[in-house]
């Protein structure tokens, strides 16, 4: 018999808060009267968003994503959906309610730039023509926070493959929404809105990258990203741009939001690494916020170095590719 061999950062699912605590919160609350959609709304103050698409939720669990580091659990739903960060709404992390302010239906999503298959969709469209599962990944903020989430959505390659780009393109561009009469702090001129992010094209095709539609078993909330937003769980969480509208294939390296609004600080790449630390604070630890702040040790990549680390092999491995 072949042996199975877990990748260095896997753990039994077990490790992972029960997958029937949350799948049974929906179960109760319907029988209180309170649907899916409602779900959201009873526990975090915010809707799910954009068209309906919450008869496609919960997706199964990926099973080769089902474990968290060190046996850490899950952060609950609630937290999750209320510790935010979200500029276009705010700077504190407290930005759900003003989030529920943005319009997501439709919600037109435009692929476009060095492909062969150009193409505006809405999100309910896209959606549904992606294979849907879940994963439960880590998030590091750079702010030196962190939570264990059980995204739903798909790879960003199936994404890429569709858009099927041409061999001049070498980075994946994707930009948020810019709606100032509904997201009121895009009226603030310091900050370069839209909100822009980039990989280069071997990052977007990694098996990690993940675009999300869905959170906890439903529909993305729109504090949370809604309807559509990235993570790349190896890198800060800045890197996770929230409600993309569009999606661009390009031959230079785009600049992204924090690029211009922060080029002392925040660099393109921006992959975790304690031993890189931020201008004004060390990387070296994070502090959980599912269990109450507690700190922990900060990994390499955090956590997916074996995934990723070959995207970078020869290359400076100083601050560039790291912050």
């Amino acid at each position: 018999m072949t042996p199975i061999i877990r990748p260095d950062w896997w753990l039994p699912e077990s490790a992972a808060t029960d997958e029937s605590i949350y799948r049974n919160r929906r179960e109760i609350l319907k029988a209180l009267g309170i649907g899916s959609v409602g779900a959201g709304l009873a526990l975090s103050g915010g809707l799910p968003a954009g068209a309906d698409t919450s008869d496609l939720y919960p997706v199964d669990r990926n099973p080769s994503y089902a474990a968290t580091l060190n046996g850490r659990p899950m952060t609950s739903y609630e937290i999750a959906t209320t510790y935010n960060n979200y500029y276009e709404f705010g700077t504190s992390k407290k930005v759900s309610a003003n989030a529920q302010k943005l319009t997501t239906e439709p919600w037109p999503i435009e692929i476009g730039g060095l492909v062969n298959n150009p193409m505006t969709l809405d999100f309910e469209d896209l959606v549904r023509k992606m294979p849907l599962e879940e994963r439960v990944y880590r998030l590091r903020c750079v702010e030196a926070w962190s939570m264990v989430v059980p995204w739903s959505g798909f790879p960003l390659r199936e994404l890429v493959k569709m858009a099927d780009p041409t061999s001049d393109a070498k980075y994946v561009k994707l930009t948020s929404f810019l709606r100032p009469d509904e997201a009121r702090q895009q009226y603030r001129s310091r900050w370069p809105f839209p909100y822009v992010e980039g990989l280069e094209l071997a990052e977007a095709t990694n098996d990690l990258a993940f675009m999300v539609t869905g959170l906890y078993g439903e529909p993305l909330p729109k504090q949370n990203g809604a309807p559509m937003r990235l993570t790349v769980p190896w890198k800060y969480g800045f890197k996770h741009n929230k409600g993309i509208t569009r999606i661009d294939f390009v031959a230079e390296k785009p600049t992204t939001f924090w690029m211009t609004a922060g080029p002392a600080e925040y660099g393109f790449f921006a992959n975790v690494n304690p031993e890189v630390p931020h201008r004004r604070w060390s990387q070296a630890t994070e502090r959980d916020i599912g269990r109450r702040g507690q700190q922990m040790e900060t990994q390499l990549y955090n956590g997916y170095a074996a995934q990723v680390e070959s995207l970078y092999t020869g290359r400076d491995s100083g601050r560039d590719i790291f912050f």
